[in-house]
Parts: C-alpha cells; structure tokens; sequence
C-alpha cells in the first residue's frame, strides 16, 4: 500500500497548477533554479526526525528565520517569489515555497519530483540551531526529498 497524502479541493489544486506555470517562467527566465533550491533545503532542514517538528511549513517568510546566518541571502529568494505568491493567496507558503523547487528540478531537467500539497503555515520558525552541519559530514538528501513531496 503506498503513501497516503491528505487531498486539496479542486480549485486550490487548479491554483497550484497556475502558480507552477508562473513559477516556470519566472525560474526560467531568472535563471534561479539553484536559490529555490537553496530555499527548499533550508525550510525542510529544520525538520527534527525525534520530535517530527520544524521543516517546510512557510517560515522561511518570517524575518527571524532570514535573519540567521545560515540563511543569508535567501530573503532575495523570498523577495522574487512575492509578486507570484501574491497572485494566489489561497496557497499557503509551505506548499508554494516547496513548489517552487519541484519546478526549480524540472526547469534544470532534473528528474520528476512528485508534488503532494496541502502543507500548512506554521506561525513562526522553528527554534535555532536546526539545520543541519555541513562541516559535519554527509548531509541527509531524505529532507530535500520530504521538502519536494
């Protein structure tokens, strides 16, 4: 039996759809596929395997989140991606931010990555010191994959 993923209504599945063309274009023609990437690992990087708390839930809008160090210059990612999001204000942020880098790996002609919305705003970011150590050896892919599906 296969993973089960809670369903969205027919019209936030058709702005999903929408979104993912505008993000297309805007990916394509910025060329700015590797800072969505960057913005996707960075929100599902804060996910805790023990107490299943953080990850993409749309805090990367939170200035306090922008604000550490490790996320510096995302907020220029956050900035670009507004003017479409604004456009679909029935999708939330985890579901749009986590969009835009399923569309980022198909604008690079990466493999198919499959999108299974209906991730919730949290309030605000999660506690610091989440993400994971790059200098501490391998980094853990599953997050990237649970961010993109």
């Amino acid at each position: 039996m296969g993973k089960s993923y809670p369903t969205v209504s027919e019209d936030y599945q058709k702005s999903i759809e929408k979104a993912r063309r505008k993000l297309k274009g805007l990916i394509a023609q910025k060329q700015c596929a590797p800072l969505m990437l960057r913005l996707v690992w960075h929100s599902a990087g804060t996910f805790d395997c023990t107490s299943k708390t953080g990850g993409p839930f749309g805090t990367m809008k939170h200035q306090a989140k922008l604000a550490h160090g490790a996320d510096n210059g995302l907020d220029i990612v956050v900035r670009l991606l507004e003017p479409i999001k604004e456009k679909f204000p029935e999708i939330s942020y985890a579901d749009f931010y986590q969009l835009a880098g399923v569309v980022a790996v198909e604008v690079t002609r990466g493999p198919e990555v499959p999108f299974h919305p209906s991730r919730e705003d949290k309030p605000g970011p999660p506690q610091e010191g989440r993400l994971p150590d790059a200098t501490k050896g391998t980094l853990c892919s599953v997050l990237l994959c649970y961010a993109l599906s």
